[in-house]
């Protein structure tokens, strides 16, 4: 059942982990150890348009984030589609940048994006410098978040409408 009226719940982030927080069940923060020793690791080998540095060509490692974020229980029905097709996930690095994913593309009933929350680039281990987000179908790397601090999920709640005339 939706807990839209949930509060956001947060945690404090510990350098070179990241904050699992929002409308979830199990707030938590992980380090890159957490991500490679909890869950299954999947490779993926990417190309990605860089605006600065023309094509990157990378091996990524890490778990799939959808089984991290569905460990954490988002405050969904998980037998209802339209109730987890609402959420979204807000991702933020330590440099800065963030970007937004929906729950619908990386729920295996809709888009089923294979997307990372990287532990190794190219072989070497991110413990250091923290996990990256690795969205593999994205032609352009903007999405590609390094050193992500915080992963923020909760329920789109659209404006009411204005009254009319």
């Amino acid at each position: 059942m939706s807990r839209t009226g949930t509060p956001t719940r947060t945690i404090p982030v510990r350098a070179g982990a990241l904050a699992l927080c929002g409308d979830i069940d199990r707030p938590v923060t992980l380090t890159v150890a957490d991500l490679r020793e909890h869950w299954e690791q999947h490779k993926s080998d990417v190309v990605f348009d860089c605006a600065t540095n023309g094509p990157q060509r990378h091996t990524f490692t890490g778990p799939l984030l959808r089984d991290v974020v569905g460990d954490a229980r988002p405050a969904f029905d998980p037998r209802r589609r339209k109730d987890r097709s609402r959420f979204l996930l807000a991702v933020s690095g330590g440099d800065g940048h963030h970007t937004v994913l929906s729950w619908a593309e990386i729920d295996a009933d809709f888009g089923d994006t294979p997307i990372l929350l990287a532990t190794r680039l190219d072989g070497e281990e991110l413990d250091s410098v923290g996990s990256q987000l690795v969205v593999p179908s994205d032609r352009c790397g903007a999405r590609y978040i390094s050193a992500i601090r915080s992963i923020w999920v909760g329920a789109c709640r659209v404006p009411e409408e204005p009254s009319r005339p």
